[in-house]
């Protein structure tokens, strides 16, 4: 057992030289890392976002976006390409800002900037945002300039919103009035042009179709009376040669009057002196009434037969010649109805769509003011701050102390990794050598049992060039490796977001 510890004891310091190089090199790289990891502050915020002041059932806001919804859009607006340039520019986040490309800034601003949301049901919705800078100015700086940023966005965003759903809202009245307006033109332009023909006058046109046409057959049956009278009296005087005055045809109106008052005097003479005064305006109407008949028969009563039938047949031919301009009258209008009427049916199925039509859009106009009304509720719902809104329920302040690297725990992990890693490697060399080195394994290789042993012994200028060229190696290692970490940093990439980024790559 005290030969096997010496025998690993001696294999270990041979293996010396390659365990330091590795052990060493790890632990310079882990060291240097740690020095040449520049100070990192990080600087955070928390926002809640509030409900709405005024409840929905009382008065809505027109902006309803989700808690959550809204805080994503907000990320993605403030995580523009332009808004992050303006930040790194003004708030000097890199020392090189001036002299960096675009791409650039906004590429170290995205890996330089944290956002964590919470929300779930019955719970707030939170979001935190963290930055890591270079100094604790920067760092709060630039929170503080994000925080104002997405208050800024957050009202212009929603006020947008509220006036151009008021806009919206307001143009479509202004459309539908229009179109309403058009509509009720259109509508008074065809009962203008179809006033006979409209179907609210039907049933009074029906009535007076059916008023015209009994009075058509009535016209037709006097004249018809009228034309037997005539014929009556022609057929009296060639039978007769004469025509009594009671056979003189229809009296006129004056004639009847006359007649009725004769009798009327007759009948108060009788009953009364000349002296009353009914008998003496009797005798007054009388008077009067004969000189209207006198004058009517030519100031004198015809006494001859053949001229009495020619005033009978003229007043005859008379009557039935206005009875025939009544008929003709009374056809041309039943004409003229009769086409209205007929017209009416297609007036009415046009004039209804064309209401049909007006009151879908007075319909829609109402819907629309209804809208509009909400709409500048919401809108001065919105410009009062009274709507959904995001507050600040943590400001960003300046940290005292650094977040990031933790030196200590760099360096002691990179010096446990190298010693590890040069244990490892040692074990892994003999492993892999299968050469025989001891008598015992010659005699479990060949079963044979040596007498003597001879070491290879080296020269001295082999030890010494040996040892020159691991010291060599050992101090390109100790040298090259912490000056390569500087030009990572310095020329491609600081180590901190290299090193985030290795990590997101590995998935850890």
């Amino acid at each position: 057992m005290k030969n096997d510890l010496k025998y690993y004891v001696a294999i270990f310091m041979r293996r010396l030289p390659l365990f330091l190089i590795v052990a060493l090199g790890l632990s310079a790289a882990a060291v240097a890392l740690a020095v040449s990891l520049p100070t990192v502050y990080s600087s955070n915020t928390t926002l809640l976002v509030e409900s709405a002041q005024i409840p929905d059932e009382l008065a809505s806001s027109t902006v309803q976006t989700n808690a959550v919804e809204q805080l994503e859009i907000i990320e993605q607006r403030l995580m523009t390409r332009a808004n992050l340039i303006d930040v790194a520019r003004g708030q000097q986040v890199f020392e090189d800002v001036d002299e960096m490309t675009p791409d650039q800034i906004v590429r170290k601003m995205r890996a330089s900037t944290e956002f964590t949301s919470t929300s779930g049901r019955d719970r707030a919705t939170l979001m935190q945002i963290t930055f890591y800078g270079r100094s604790p100015k920067i760092a709060s700086g630039v929170v503080n300039e994000y925080v104002t940023r997405i208050l800024d966005e957050n009202v212009r965003l929603r006020t947008d919103q509220a006036e151009d759903t008021l806009e919206f809202f307001r143009q479509e009245v202004e459309r539908l009035g229009t179109e309403l307006g058009e509509y009720s033109a259109k509508i008074v332009a065809f009962q203008n042009e179809n006033s006979e023909a409209l179907p609210d006058s039907l049933d009074y046109r029906l009535t007076r179709q059916s008023t015209l046409q009994e009075r058509q057959a009535q016209i037709s049956r006097e004249r018809t009376t009228l034309q037997d009278q005539r014929e009556r009296l022609l057929q009296i005087y060639e039978s007769t040669g004469q025509i009594q005055a009671s056979q003189t045809g229809p009296q006129t109106a004056e004639e009847r009057q006359l007649q009725r008052v004769r009798e009327e005097l007759a009948a108060a003479s009788a009953v009364y002196s000349d002296a009353n005064p009914k008998v003496r305006v009797l005798k007054t109407q009388l008077e009067q009434l004969e000189r209207v008949v006198a004058a009517q028969q030519g100031g004198e009563v015809p006494t001859d037969s053949e001229t009495v039938l020619q005033i009978n047949l003229a007043e005859i031919d008379t009557r039935m010649a206005a009875l025939d301009d009544q008929a003709d009258e009374i056809a041309a209008e039943l004409s003229k109805l009769q086409g209205s009427i007929s017209k009416t049916p297609a007036n009415a199925i046009s004039l209804g769509a064309l209401q049909r039509d007006y009151e879908n859009i007075q319909l829609q106009y109402s819907a629309a003011q209804e809208r509009l009304s909400k709409a500048a509720t919401g809108e001065r719902i919105e410009l009062s701050s009274k709507g959904q809104r995001i507050a600040v329920l943590e400001q960003p302040t300046v940290p005292t102390e650094p977040t990031s690297p933790n030196r200590p725990l760099i360096a002691i992990g990179g010096t446990t990794l190298g010693l590890g890693a040069g244990f490892g490697l040692v074990l892994l060399l003999e492993l892999l050598n299968g050469a025989v080195r001891r008598p015992v394994e010659l005699t479990n290789a060949l079963g044979i049992t040596p007498l003597v042993t001879i070491p290879y012994i080296p020269t001295r200028g082999q030890t010494v060039r040996k040892r020159s060229l691991q010291f060599v190696i050992l101090a390109l290692l100790a040298a090259g490796i912490p000056a390569l970490l500087y030009l990572l940093h310095t020329e491609y990439l600081p180590l901190d977001l290299l090193a985030g980024r290795i990590a997101e790559r590995l998935g850890l």
